[in-house]
């Protein structure tokens, strides 16, 4: 198998969106795409897998609400029980009214925080990691497909030319 790879560089998103769509369909393999901002529909262009992380955040405010229905019952109620405002200190559920309000906010602070932590670790982004963008023109004004190379390597740069690239390079990976 061959480790050259050909770094694509398009001007435009739209360009970048039609000629994504024509290299799956001429069943090249498209290793990744950089872009400067999020491009609709690249995803399914791609033919990326929708993500699970709502399900994660889901679970993890299912978390958040437990842990504060814990933490409220044994503060309020077993440890240290005292008659505010007249209510009744001997069960859960006749104070839950009040305590409302912590369990919306626990449920959400679990499900930011953990989120964020999942996310940079699924995108195996953590402190001091180095950056792994192949061109830097990526960052301010193109897209750049990084497409693997098979075959002849001549054809494929003709391929992404008609496709309005306006730059294909090959390159070791």
């Amino acid at each position: 198998m061959s480790t050259k790879v050909l770094h694509v560089l398009y001007n435009d998103d739209d360009v970048l969106l039609d000629a994504v769509k024509s290299t799956k369909s001429a069943h090249h393999h498209i290793e990744e795409v950089y872009t400067p901002f999020p491009v609709h529909g690249l995803d399914k262009a791609m033919g990326l897998a929708p993500t699970r992380l709502a399900i994660c955040s889901f679970i993890y405010g299912l978390i958040g609400l437990s842990f504060a229905t814990y933490m409220m019952n044994y503060i309020m109620i077993v440890d240290w029980p005292q008659d505010i405002g007249g209510k009744p200190s001997f069960s859960y559920y006749q104070n839950m009214p009040s305590f409302v309000p912590i369990m919306f906010e626990m449920t959400v602070f679990f499900a930011a925080h953990l989120m964020v932590i999942t996310f940079y670790l699924r995108s195996k982004l953590w402190p001091f990691k180095k950056a792994e963008n192949p061109d830097v023109r990526t960052t301010d004004d193109h897209f750049l497909m990084e497409v693997s190379l098979s075959g002849n390597e001549d054809e494929a740069i003709e391929f992404f030319k008609n496709t309005g690239a306006v730059e294909v390079k090959v390159v070791e990976k």
